[in-house]
């Protein structure tokens, strides 16, 4: 880990908004996982969810260009659970899913804390998933095709959600707390070493500013009884 690569870790998290976040119910294309994550990761998304009967999400490293370690990914067992547990947090759901009432996806406001709700690659969001959205959203088709592969619909979405963000000036400040900043800091960092504290319930030590392990003495001897 050098300084510089340290210092680029650090201002990539400091951009993190955790209140956009996507939902992608049931979408099992590797390539089209991988593409999302690594759009969530260029926008500043931090959590991701997914409604998927697999307990990881799969992904392909050549689309996701290594974003998924970058990512904390939620797997959910069914939509209902995922849709509840974000709409408890706060947040607004975004289907993107044509419907009689859709509007278009750049009429709504994303400096609302928003969840963009993505379905499968055939059917589109599930029709119990769109009884629970609270918007209906569309990217309006000048062309002889109906809809634009998901994982590009994604990032028109979210690159737009980063737009009104930007200007709202949400990137400006750190979302996350500074304990969470640490921890993720830390395993983004250190990744072999954050496992082996993680193994002994031991707390992260504390990094110098290039990034560098300060370790407490019951750090250290817990590694050498390792």
């Amino acid at each position: 880990m050098t300084p510089e690569r340290f210092r680029k870790l650090k201002s990539v998290l400091q951009l993190r908004q955790l209140d956009l976040t996507v939902l992608m119910e049931h979408v099992h294309k590797p390539h089209n996982l991988s593409a999302i994550m690594r759009t969530c990761d260029a926008v500043g998304v931090q959590n991701i969810h997914a409604v998927t009967k697999d307990e990881h999400v799969r992904a392909t490293k050549s689309a996701a260009s290594g974003s998924g370690k970058w990512l904390d990914i939620q797997s959910h067992s069914d939509i209902n659970t995922a849709m509840s547990s974000l709409k408890n947090q706060g947040m607004q759901i975004l289907a993107a899913h044509p419907s009689d009432h859709c509007i278009d996806f750049r009429e709504m406001d994303y400096t609302k804390p928003s969840v963009i709700l993505l379905g499968t690659e055939l059917y589109g969001v599930s029709d119990e998933a769109l009884e629970q959205a609270d918007q209906h959203i569309i990217i309006p088709m000048l062309g002889t095709v109906d809809s634009l592969n998901v994982s590009v619909a994604a990032a028109l979405i979210l690159f737009e959600a980063q737009r009104q963000r930007l200007i709202a000036g949400l990137y400006d400040k750190q979302q996350l707390s500074d304990e969470a900043f640490h921890q993720i800091l830390f395993k983004w960092s250190h990744p072999k070493l954050a496992r082996f504290y993680e193994s002994k319930a031991l707390p992260f030590p504390e990094l110098d500013e290039d990034g560098q392990v300060i370790e407490a003495e019951h750090h250290i001897k817990a590694r050498l009884n390792n």
